[in-house]
């Protein structure tokens, strides 16, 4: 008989998680974890959804890439005129969530959103590839297009016009910062028992670190 969607389930064996165990701060704990996730070779294991909200709380999310993380906070990068940057600009709080299946691991964030410095911005654009850069140009992010094919053609415009050339960042492409308040770490576990640690900064900086129910 064929499996419905309620039939489907896994049995989460793999860790467990001790608040003994975990670092003290909360970036070296992700550092850890992070790291992990490279030694297993998973795909893209900075893939993240980041949620935002319309000031009068409408929801919306999608798969973003990490880019740099320190205890400043998480980077990724986006054309500020996008759906999700305008969001950010009037409401600038988000969540950020990684899903390491493969590791039966769960990281949510939550936290403030600012812009990074242009020389930061400035630095990442240069390192993308150059079909990448042209990208950026190219695509007015999120808005309403009559077809691929005009999407192709600014495309190939641009590359006739930077072609052996440096490719400038545009103003309206940058870094977000997500500078976080909360950092919870989720260790599946079986029979639904998970483990869940909660970092909470606290308003002198340190973290407090709580257990979770699952």
């Amino acid at each position: 008989m064929d499996k419905t969607v309620a039939d489907l389930r896994k049995d989460y064996t793999l860790q467990g998680l001790n608040e003994t165990d975990v670092a003290p701060n909360p970036f070296i704990q992700f550092q850890k974890w992070f790291d992990e996730a490279l030694t297993a070779q998973l795909l893209e294991p900075n893939a993240m959804t980041l949620a935002t909200t319309t000031p009068d709380g409408k929801p919306s999310a999608r798969i973003v890439l990490l880019k740099d993380f320190d205890e400043r906070g998480f980077v990724f990068f986006t054309n500020y005129n996008s759906h999700k940057g305008q969001e950010l600009a009037e409401n600038p709080q988000a969540a950020l969530v990684f899903w390491w299946a493969e590791l039966e691991r769960q990281v949510r964030i939550c936290g403030h959103v600012e812009k990074v410095s242009e020389n930061d911005s400035d630095r990442y654009f240069q390192s993308r590839p150059f079909k990448s850069r042209l990208g950026a140009w190219a695509s007015n992010q999120s808005n309403i297009i009559e077809s691929r094919t005009l999407l192709e053609q600014r495309f190939q415009e641009l590359q006739a016009k930077y072609e052996n050339q440096d490719v400038p960042r545009p103003p309206h492409w940058g870094g977000l910062r997500v500078i976080p308040t909360q950092i919870e770490f989720w260790q599946g576990r079986s029979s639904r028992l998970h483990d869940r640690i909660l970092y909470t900064r606290l308003d002198d900086g340190d973290w407090k670190i709580q257990r979770l129910s699952p």
